[in-house]
């Protein structure tokens, strides 16, 4: 299934338990010798939620949130009769979240998902950086000049604005940031430009995964850190343009929105 181009391979683990996603998420996701996709997801019950959510990167790290992941997980529940809700909640590492569905000749085709509450705070992101927020901070990678506005969506994300993200070398300017000192749990970077007041262009570095088609959290950290900086207004709909397709993110007072598509690709089994 796919959310933006974003891939994942969904295992429904309600009456079954994988005793080592970290491996089975590196032999799968491989594109030439697996499945191929930017990572599984482990589809379990919940005893605080109608369903649990487990992401492991290509690499086998385990993600505390995934955007686009959670909403193909709601589209899997409720297109297989697993929970027939239109509003359903679903259990990550980084808290229940809620999810709101619409439905297309009976089948999922849009997913809203509360996100919840954008974190600001530097060591909770986290950062090694001192004080209460990071936005426009001036950073040099690979001796170059660059300024980052630091956002948690669960994930830890480093937003950078700049003119033009097409040209932009980023296997390598992705890993330089992935691995600086700066962020004891690495990071994933946006590189994004501002076409206007409701509409973002991005592209994206996932830690663990490298450049995909698009991040759902990522593109609530982009839409945060425009508003922070006073390019979008918050409390209205930013259209993310992504890669893979398009997001929308609405920055309200209490929580972050994100908007967007979820689409199965096929089903089948491996041997593993």
């Amino acid at each position: 299934m796919h959310g933006c181009g974003n891939d994942y391979i969904y295992i429904n683990c309600f009456d079954r338990e994988i005793d080592n996603p970290e491996k089975l998420a590196v032999a799968l996701s491989d594109r030439h010798f697996g499945i191929g996709g930017d990572g599984i997801v482990l589809i379990l019950r919940s005893e605080a939620a109608d369903a649990k959510m487990r992401m492991f990167n290509l690499d086998g790290s385990e993600g505390k949130m995934c955007g686009n992941a959670i909403r193909c997980v709601a589209k899997y529940l409720y297109d297989n009769g697993m929970v027939r809700k239109a509003e359903m909640k679903v259990e990550t590492l980084s808290g229940v979240k809620t999810l709101k569905i619409n439905t297309q000749n009976g089948l999922v085709s849009t997913v809203k998902v509360d996100m919840g509450k954008a974190e600001l705070e530097p060591s909770k992101i986290p950062v090694n950086l001192p004080g209460t927020r990071i936005v426009d901070y001036p950073l040099v990678i690979d001796g170059k000049p660059f300024r980052i506005t630091c956002v948690s969506m669960g994930n830890p994300h480093a937003v950078v604005f700049c003119d033009d993200v097409d040209s932009l070398e980023l296997t390598k300017l992705g890993l330089m940031f992935e691995y600086s000192e700066m962020f004891p749990e690495r990071v994933n970077i946006e590189f994004v430009k501002i076409i206007d007041k409701r509409i973002l262009k991005m592209r994206v570095w996932e830690r663990g995964s490298g450049e995909t088609l698009a991040c759902g959290t990522g593109a609530c950290a982009a839409a945060v850190a425009a508003v922070i900086n006073g390019y979008c207004s918050k409390g209205e709909d930013i259209h993310i343009l992504l890669s893979g397709g398009e997001l929308i993110v609405n920055y309200t007072e209490n929580t972050v929105l994100m908007t967007g598509g979820c689409a199965k690709v096929f089903e089948g089994v491996v041997e593993i």
